[in-house]
């Protein structure tokens, strides 16, 4: 770590903004892979959650996280959200799949969001892995519909984790980590880190280990200075 530290000693600014992150990132890996995200981040906002169709989204993810995709009907969204089944509809004429469809781009915003904040507050390169890692690990394992899902309905996880379905998932991942990871490594070099990072994510909490707990912090930092940090300073040396 301290030879990466000394060869940069001092960090680039970097906007805690996530629009403006994943703006500046597009270019980096896949970027039309990130427009949906971009496009719920530009519009979630404060105000955003009284509305209807979050309201009906938060009512989705209740219904998923109890009874999982293929048993939630529309009439139980509009149910749970205490609107009428025509109110939703209005909301989301493309009916059920509309609606499960705007709750991933949101859920999608809301992650990116939530760990922009962190990510950013990182002081040097070890932090900010292990706190992308760490925080990535904690929420997606804290989110009880996607738990419901991945217990027992895990084809629709499964389905989107395989393939170039993955490398959508990575490109997305790596898309938003790398401008945080470029505060002290070289575009291309922040861009692999970044995939790598995300790799140990959904390796760990895909296949759980008895021996590291990636919602553990004190777990991930020795992860990260035993493993990661040798294989990014060897980023560095083969440049």
């Amino acid at each position: 770590m301290e030879g990466i530290q000394r060869s940069r000693p001092r960090a680039r600014p970097l906007h805690t903004d996530p629009t403006e992150v994943i703006e500046a990132a597009r270019g980096a890996v896949a970027p039309s892979a990130t427009a949906g995200v971009r496009k719920t981040l530009r519009h979630l906002g404060t105000d955003d959650r009284s509305s209807q169709r979050i309201r009906i989204v938060d009512a989705t993810l209740a219904c998923l996280a109890r009874q999982g995709v293929h048993k939630t009907t529309f009439d139980d969204i509009a149910r749970q959200s205490g609107f009428s089944r025509a109110t939703v509809y209005r909301a989301f004429p493309g009916g059920k799949e509309a609606v499960l469809a705007a709750v991933v781009d949101t859920e999608l915003a809301r992650f990116f969001s939530q760990l922009a904040v962190a990510m950013g507050a990182a002081t040097d390169i070890e932090d900010v892995l292990v706190v992308g890692i760490n925080e990535a690990a904690r929420r997606l394992s804290a989110h009880q519909a996607l738990a419901f899902v991945r217990a027992f309905e895990p084809a629709l996880v499964t389905a989107h984790l395989a393939f170039a379905e993955m490398d959508r998932v990575l490109a997305v991942a790596s898309t938003f980590a790398a401008p945080f990871l470029g505060r002290w490594l070289e575009p291309d070099q922040a861009v692999r880190a970044a995939e790598w990072a995300a790799r140990i994510v959904l390796s760990y909490l895909g296949a759980p280990s008895p021996d590291v707990d990636l919602t553990d912090r004190t777990d991930v930092s020795h992860l990260v200075q035993r493993f990661v940090l040798p294989g990014v300073q060897a980023l560095r040396i083969a440049r």
